[in-house]
C-alpha cells in the first residue's frame, strides 16, 4: 500500500513511519505547518509545544530522518487553515466563558483533514493516512461502520482527542502503534538510534499562557459567589477555568473552586467543593462514531477529560445531541470541553459538554 505518514519529528510518528516500512509499504513522510512568521500571535515560552515557530528547526531533523529510512518527505503550510479554523475557535470559546480542547479541533479539521485534503491536491499519490496516536480501528461488518477503540497502552490511548474522525476519515488512516505499549515503541526508537535515550516527548498545544492567544486587554471584574455576593476581583473572566481552585486571592473557610464563567457580566462565580459536583451533563455538537444510538438501561464509561479514567453513566439520545446521567456525581464538568463515551474498549460517540 501507499501510505502517508504525519511526521511531528517524535518518537510516536518516527516508529510509526519505520514500522510501515518494515512491512513493505510504500511510504512517504509529510510535516504541515501551522505557524505563520507573520503570526499576531506571541511565540510561547517553551518551544516543546505544536503551535511553534520551532517548527521551522523540526523539519531539518525529520528531513534527515526520511533520507536515512529512504523515504520520500513533503512538507506543506496549513498555517492559514490552522488559525481560521483550530485558533479563531478557541479564541471565540474562551471569550464566550467556555473551555475548548484545541487538540480535538485539530486533530478533525487540520491533521486528518486540510493536511490530507492538502496532500492530494499537491499530487502525493496514496491509499491511507498513518499518524503515530495510540489507538485502534476496527472494521465491523454486522455494522458495516469503523470502529475507534482504545489502544492497547490503556496509560497512553489517544482515542478521547480522536472523537470527532468521521466513518470517511476513519477508512483511510492507520495507527501502526494501537497494538503496542509506550514502552516497546520507545526500545525500538532507542535500537534503531532515531532518537536520545533520554528525550523529552511531552508537547502541549501552546508552552505559555493560553490567555496571550486571546489578543484582549485584562478588564476588572467581580468574583462572586453562587448568591452574587462579591467575595474579591479579577482581570479578566479568561484567565480563569472551571474547577480552577488555586489563584484565587480570596480567604474563605474552606477552599473555593471556580464553579462558572460569566462572561457578559465579566464575573467569575466561585463555591465550595460541593458546588462542582454535577450528576448529569447536556451534550450538543454531537459526532457518532462506532455506533448511532445508545442501548436504553446500558452503563457505560463517560469521560469528561481526557486525563480522567471515566464515570458510569447513562446516556440518553436527544434530538440535538445526548445527555449523560451518572451514577454517582462528578466534579467540574467543563463547558465547552469534549463528553466522551465508551463502551469498554469502543468509542461511541463524543460531543461538547453544554452549558
Amino acid at each position: 500500500m501507499k501510505v502517508l505518514v504525519g511526521l511531528s519529528g517524535g518518537i510516536d510518528s518516527c516508529v510509526s513511519a519505520y514500522l510501515l516500512k518494515q512491512a513493505g509499504h510504500d511510504v512517504t513522510g509529510v510535516t504541515m505547518l501551522i505557524w505563520k512568521k507573520d503570526s499576531p500571535y506571541p511565540a510561547p515560552v517553551s518551544a516543546n509545544s505544536c503551535y511553534s515557530p520551532a517548527e521551522a528547526e523540526d523539519k531539518e531533523e525529520i528531513a534527515e530522518f526520511c533520507r536515512k529510512l529512504g523515504i520520500e518527505y513533503r512538507v506543506l503550510d496549513c498555517s492559514d487553515i490552522y488559525e481560521s479554523t483550530v485558533l479563531e475557535n478557541f479564541r471565540f470559546e474562551y471569550m464566550h466563558g467556555r473551555t475548548p480542547n484545541p487538540c480535538v479541533w485539530c486533530n478533525a479539521k487540520i491533521k486528518f483533514g486540510a493536511l490530507v485534503d492538502f496532500a492530494k491536491a499537491s499530487g502525493i499519490d496514496f491509499d491511507y493516512f498513518a499518524t503515530g496516536h495510540y489507538a485502534k480501528i476496527i472494521y465491523n461488518k454486522d455494522s458495516n461502520r469503523y470502529e475507534l477503540h482504545k489502544a492497547a497502552d490503556a496509560k497512553k490511548d489517544q482515542s478521547y482527542f480522536l472523537y470527532r474522525l468521521t466513518q470517511e476519515q476513519l477508512a483511510r488512516t492507520l495507527f501502526p502503534l494501537g497494538d503496542l505499549k509506550k514502552s516497546e515503541v520507545r526500545k525500538i526508537d532507542v535500537k534503531m538510534g532515531f532518537h536520545r535515550e533520554d528525550m523529552d516527548e511531552s508537547q502541549d498545544f501552546y508552552g505559555g499562557d493560553y490567555s496571550d492567544l486571546l489578543g484582549v486587554e485584562d478588564k476588572v471584574g467581580d468574583i462572586v459567589n453562587s448568591e452574587g455576593k462579591v467575595l474579591g476581583h479579577h482581570n479578566g473572566f479568561w484567565h480563569y477555568t472551571i474547577g480552577q481552585r488555586k489563584g484565587l486571592g480570596i480567604a474563605a473557610p474552606r477552599p473555593l473552586y471556580v464553579i462558572a464563567l460569566d462572561s457578559v457580566k465579566n464575573q467569575v462565580v466561585v463555591g465550595y467543593d460541593e458546588e462542582t459536583h454535577q450528576t448529569q451533563v447536556n451534550v450538543k455538537n454531537v459526532n457518532y462514531v462506532s455506533r448511532t444510538d445508545f442501548e436504553e438501561d446500558k452503563i457505560y464509561t463517560v469521560k469528561i477529560r481526557s486525563a480522567s479514567n471515566g464515570d458510569a453513566a447513562h446516556v440518553i439520545k436527544t434530538e440535538d445531541g445526548f445527555v449523560v446521567k451518572f451514577l454517582s456525581y462528578v466534579k467540574a464538568a467543563t463547558c465547552g470541553q469534549s463528553a466522551v463515551v465508551y463502551d469498554n474498549d469502543v468509542l461511541i460517540a463524543g460531543g461538547i459538554i453544554d452549558c
